[in-house]
């Protein structure tokens, strides 16, 4: 299946990021130095508001976010898509949050800037991922190209903030993107297994 082989691929990058990212010294040293400039363009008002976008995924609001999405769900007689975006919600983020200490690695320092071992994969842009592709999931097929569009606008402002507020490596954001796109590659594929043809009078 498509979705299996989106699955299995996002897998084998995520695998690749981190081998890259904190045992290849180029790449660490590559990772630090965007990471520099990213919080050389913080000031007051910047800041601020990489904060305000960054509160909008803690997490009393993502569950908020969870539950608007599955109630959207269930109004539109979407029960399975329902369950995978409640799956999707909860999987990612704990996933990401599972690996930070498992995958701990220092960082290469630059600057002032000290990034803490256990960082990789961002719990936030996990999150923003996740929110993203279940709102374009259980969008109607002509909001679609609309939420894709402004949901990877969001997203990755998300990723920016995270760097502009060193809170995480670029790498980080990078793993957190494709945690979120593993999970809900999966959840796709299993609502394409249990897809069950409709007669044709219901099509």
């Amino acid at each position: 299946m498509a979705a299996l082989g989106v699955a299995g691929l996002c897998l084998a990058a995520l695998a690749l990021t981190w081998v890259v990212a904190e045992l290849v010294p180029a790449a660490q040293m590559k990772d630090s130095a965007i990471l520099n400039h990213f919080v050389l363009l913080g000031r007051p008002g910047v800041d601020d508001l990489a904060n305000a976008l960054l509160h909008l995924l803690d997490p009393a609001p993502f569950i908020l976010w969870a539950l608007i999405l599955v109630t959207v769900a269930l109004l539109r007689r979407r029960p399975r898509v329902a369950v995978a975006i409640a799956l999707v919600m909860s999987l990612a983020p704990l996933t990401a949050e599972t690996l930070k200490p498992l995958l701990a690695h220092p960082h290469l320092q630059i600057g002032l800037t000290h990034i803490d071992a256990a960082s990789w994969p961002s719990g936030h842009s996990t999150a923003a991922m996740a929110l993203v592709l279940c709102a374009v999931l259980v969008a109607p097929a002509r909001l679609r190209p609309l939420l894709a569009a402004l949901g990877a606008v969001f997203a990755a402002a998300v990723g920016c903030s995270l760097l502009i507020l060193a809170w995480h490596m670029p790498s980080d954001v990078l793993g957190g993107y494709l945690v979120a796109a593993l999970w809900m590659a999966l959840a796709v594929a299993g609502l394409r297994a249990t897809d069950r043809p409709r007669p044709p009078a219901q099509r």
